[in-house]
């Protein structure tokens, strides 16, 4: 697998742009993927009840078949909690995105992100459609368009050569606050030029999203809008993927490294964020328990706190296993911090508290928690809770 220089439309036969439609004030705030052929897609969505327009929009081209063309974004508003006039706002957005670029209906996905509650401005949205290029465009506009309070764009692309053909696969991804998944304020969109079955696809992306995106918090909050749609478009022209076989295991290798990179951005990058902290636990008698443990951890906002204040606090994180729900023998917990062993067989031991201060200043936070009780492991990832979240979001509207 060769990490490549490249963009969401970097995959043969895919294109992108972004543009400024004026629903933010001043950077690109609309944009569309184009694949210039039908691409087996799948998709996962948030698991706020409470969901927005664009995502009943966007099941719904997947209703009769998982085929899409195009998926179309907005960012500055989340068209969520809008009514049925929000719905056919989200339609329109489908409708024109499809006139222009001589595609069916179903073919079209839509995304928003932003405020809640206020109704989209459709006379620029569509006008910001009319100024999207089709095959002239920049994707690094459109990586641009869908951010919100994001401080940085977040993109990967990779190489992988199957059956003598190369295949590419790229991710980009929005993501700074709300952020708390199954899923959460976040968006992820993958193109890749391979042949593979939707059916299979849509496997792959659950599993994937189950042990990347829905292992990262920032704030413990789960939005309304989010989703992560990925289009395999076959240009590559690889015999089609089989499960089971070695060359879907590289595959899937690639698609895993995708989805992490783009989680763990999106983990960095939270609202006020200084640090990246990565909890990993070991030793538990199923994943589920381990991948469990590790984001109640990682969701502490004492453990987000005491990270954000350089204080090695393991009594944070141990109360944390404790009310996680998963299994764990409560006298054989060991806790290493940076590879510092502070808690061995739930007893604290002596160890370098200079050493300790010294990479608790660290960008990258990494906490290891061993249950001893079994095999499995699971991973989490957040960031610390600094003052600068409070003054973002105390002042998100105004």
């Amino acid at each position: 697998m060769e990490l490549i220089k490249g963009d969401i439309a970097s995959p043969k036969g895919f294109y992108a742009d972004g543009k400024h439609a004026g629903l933010k004030r001043k950077r690109n705030d609309i944009g569309w993927i184009y694949s210039e052929v039908p691409a087996n897609s799948a998709a996962v969505y948030t698991m706020n009840q409470m969901q927005a327009a664009p995502i009943f929009v966007t099941k719904d081209s997947f209703k009769n078949n998982a085929k899409l063309q195009a998926i179309i974004v907005n960012s500055g508003n989340a068209n969520a909690c809008t009514g049925n006039q929000g719905m056919l706002d989200a339609l329109s957005m489908r409708a024109k995105t499809a006139e222009r670029l001589e595609i069916p209906l179903d073919s079209v996905a839509v995304a928003s992100t932003g405020i809640i509650g206020d109704m989209l401005p459709m006379e620029k949205i569509i006008a910001g459609i009319n100024m999207l290029e089709k095959q002239m465009g920049n994707a690094a506009n459109f990586e641009e368009a869908i951010l919100t309070t994001d401080t940085f764009q977040k993109q990967i692309s990779f190489q992988i050569e199957i059956a003598g053909k190369k295949i590419t696969m790229s991710g980009v991804a929005k993501g700074s606050g709300m952020i708390h998944p199954n899923m959460a304020t976040m968006l992820a969109f993958i193109t890749t030029d391979a042949d593979i079955p939707a059916e299979l696809l849509q496997k792959l992306l659950k599993v994937k999203v189950d042990k990347t995106f829905n292992q990262i918090t920032v704030d413990g909050d789960t939005s309304t809008n989010d989703m992560v749609v990925v289009m395999a478009n076959g240009c590559a022209k690889n015999p089609p993927l089989e499960e089971g076989t070695a060359e879907f295991e590289k595959f899937a290798d690639m698609f895993q490294a995708v989805t992490e990179h783009l989680a763990k951005s999106i983990a960095r990058d939270g609202e006020g964020a200084t640090k990246l902290i990565e909890v990993q636990v070991n030793g538990a008698t199923k994943k589920e328990d381990a991948r469990m443990i590790a984001k109640k951890i990682v969701s502490s906002s004492l453990v987000k706190t005491a990270a954000f204040g350089g204080d090695g606090n393991w009594g944070r994180i141990i109360c944390a296993i404790g009310y996680s729900g998963g299994r764990f023998a409560p006298d054989n917990i060991t806790i290493k911090i940076g590879g510092i062993e502070i808690l061995h067989h739930s007893s604290q031991t002596i160890f370098n508290q200079e050493a300790l201060d010294a990479y608790l200043e660290e960008e990258h936070i990494v906490i290891e928690v061993n249950l001893h009780i079994g095999l499995e492991s699971g991973t989490a990832w957040g960031c610390d809770l600094s003052y600068d979240y409070v003054k973002i979001n105390a002042c998100y509207r105004t």
